[in-house]
């Protein structure tokens, strides 16, 4: 006998309650394989480049920034959680050691010396080989080191390396470019204390510019970042602005944020920013580096199948 009106949907409230969060789950894991193949054939077709920040490394062993920076007021006679607690805000922190220091040189040599990395700890690193593998035509970083550089050497894969703008001129179109976007710890200036976030918000320095040239042609993907991040965030904004000013809603290419946890609110604010939502992992369990490397591997899987399908389509 089939039930009807409200007597009817009463007797079936709890089998309802209990479908509901299934249903609702597999709605969002479809949803998540949907943005994942949509961005392997941008990533395949050229119309994606990468922008990565320091969660790239995070299964490589580094010190965090929270204990970079505290180690960096033993110098100055602070302990390290006292220099902490000085500011919530690292840049604030790396500016004073700077002004009581008098230049960053200490500073630069530390962390080229408290973030090396072997050859063969890099080489096995597969978030660095998928990187290489996906063949981003383009790379921006914020990150001070050359761990994507070597990456690609180790791989045998060339590259060429912006730091300023007199190295745009010299770029190969053919391959592979890497933007150091916050400098280069083994050349030139550092975008590191608060003072030189402040100077780059304008974004009027070239690599700026180029970046907002870069950002109207192609679609991008955040990898690396905290959601959260002020920084990020203020970048996005930017962006955004960009995007609504020199382009409708149609002609405006796609860009993606790799989240390593669920968080709705981001989610939801990102999205009506125009940048789609990724997360690398629903487990709440699961280390973020290995679900890191999961994503990678799913996007990377996804990219191949794309090529393979449009290969087939071609021989036709």
């Amino acid at each position: 006998m089939r039930l009807r009106g409200i007597a009817g949907l009463a007797a079936l409230g709890p089998r309802l309650a209990a479908i509901s969060p299934m249903a609702r789950n597999l709605e969002i894991e479809s949803n998540d394989a949907r943005d994942v193949a949509d961005l392997a054939h941008a990533i395949r077709e050229r119309r994606v480049f990468l922008f990565a920040g320091a969660g790239l490394s995070a299964g490589l062993g580094l010190p965090s920034w929270q204990d970079f920076i505290g180690r960096l007021g033993t110098e100055l006679g602070f302990d390290p959680k006292t220099f902490l607690s000085l500011s919530p805000d690292f840049r604030s922190l790396a500016e004073y050691y700077c002004l009581e220091k008098g230049s960053l040189d200490g500073l630069r040599e530390r962390m080229a010396r408290e973030w090396a990395i072997a050859d063969e700890k890099l080489a096995a690193s597969d978030v660095y080989r998928l990187i290489v593998r996906l063949g981003f035509p383009l790379i921006y970083t914020t990150n001070y080191d050359d761990l994507l550089e070597r990456a690609f050497e180790l791989h045998g894969v060339p590259f060429n390396k912006v730091t300023t703008a007199k190295d745009i001129a010299r770029v190969e179109p053919d391959v592979a470019t890497i933007v150091k976007f916050h400098g280069d710890l083994a050349d030139g200036a550092l975008v590191l204390t608060e003072t030189d976030y402040f100077r780059r918000l304008g974004f009027e320095e070239p690599l700026d510019v180029q970046l907002m040239a870069d950002a109207l042609r192609r679609g991008i993907l955040f990898l690396g970042y905290s959601a959260s991040d002020v920084n990020l965030r203020l970048l996005l904004f930017r962006l955004r602005q960009i995007w609504s000013d020199r382009s409708d809603g149609d002609s405006r290419p796609k860009s993606y944020i790799v989240m390593t946890r669920p968080d709705r609110i981001q989610e939801r604010i990102l999205d009506s920013w125009g940048v789609i939502p990724v997360v690398a992992s629903r487990r709440d369990n699961e280390d973020e580096s290995v679900a890191l490397v999961s994503f990678l591997e799913r996007l990377a899987g996804c990219e191949a199948a794309s090529r393979l399908h449009g290969q087939a389509v071609e021989d036709e």
